[in-house]
């Protein structure tokens, strides 16, 4: 929480607060997704596989690039902690500050997952949210959050007085990564990266500007859905928080699995279509 101001405020404070704001980025010259042909190559998908990804615990996944992928709630409210990779470079991942930036603080049907410098393009478009209707609640919050980085055991280590949990979803990106690659935990732990939280509901208190979590309004069936513009690697934690509806207490929350869902869209329902490129700055950092 923020301290009481040591400062008087001079005498112009309330027009120096009154200024308005702006967007940061303008995004008139984005490109944008062409979204009326993932709607109709949505029209006739096949399941491929079917991941499911148990309580407090972690999965990786594979989706081919012009595929999508869903992760949907099957048996209670439970949010999920996302975290994305080029399949064929783990050093291009998700960026959630950037994505942020470009569309907002909370992700829907149109928004795009972008990667990390030096590339810079989409990963992923989301291309169908079954609650797209929540908006925004009397509190502030929205859902699908590109603010919150992770829940993890150094910042539970740091508020517990040097306790040790092992099922954060720090801990479960890790250990499903390192299956995956068949390495170390230590050694890919690296690889994890701040998430996009699927299903969660957050926003910042009026009062103290602090970043909340209330009760996910996620119910079994519910689904959030993907177009996978590159070759992907995808891990999911099933967030030992539940639904989020209480402070963080590792291991008492009630929890749910998640399923991965992998679906392939009927030949030639793409047709148009072309991955997209790295960013075309040179990179020369020139003065």
């Amino acid at each position: 929480m923020r301290n009481p101001p040591e400062t008087r405020a001079p005498v112009d404070a309330d027009k120096r607060r009154a200024i308005a704001p702006v967007v940061c980025y303008p995004v008139e010259t984005l490109p944008q997704p062409d979204m009326a042909l993932y709607k109709a190559a949505r029209a006739a998908l096949e399941t491929v596989e079917t991941l499911r990804i148990a309580p407090r615990q972690g999965g990786c996944f594979k989706v081919p690039k012009g595929h999508f992928f869903r992760i949907r709630s099957v048996e209670g409210p439970q949010v999920g902690d996302l975290n994305l990779w080029n399949a064929a470079d783990l050093a291009e991942r998700f960026y959630s500050g950037k994505t942020r930036a470009l569309h907002a603080t909370h992700l829907s049907t149109g928004n795009r997952l972008w990667s990390c410098f030096p590339h810079l393009r989409p990963m992923a478009t989301i291309t169908h949210d079954t609650l797209d209707w929540y908006g925004v609640d009397a509190f502030g919050g929205r859902i699908h959050d590109v603010i919150g980085t992770r829940c993890d055991p150094y910042t539970h280590n740091l508020l517990s007085g040097g306790g040790e949990y092992h099922h954060c979803c720090h801990s479960n990106l890790s250990r499903a990564l390192a299956a995956l690659l068949q390495q170390p935990v230590r050694a890919v732990e690296n690889h994890v990266h701040d998430v996009f939280n699927v299903f969660m509901c957050t926003g910042f208190t009026k009062d103290t500007g602090q970043y909340f979590t209330k009760a996910t309004p996620v119910r079994p069936g519910d689904f959030i859905e993907f177009f996978a513009e590159i070759d992907l690697i995808g891990a999911l934690s099933a967030c030992p928080g539940g639904d989020c509806s209480t402070v963080q207490a590792c291991g008492e929350a009630a929890c749910h699995p998640l399923d991965v869902e992998i679906l392939r869209p009927a030949p030639g329902a793409l047709r148009g279509w072309i991955p997209p490129e790295s960013s075309g700055y040179s990179r020369n950092h020139a003065p």
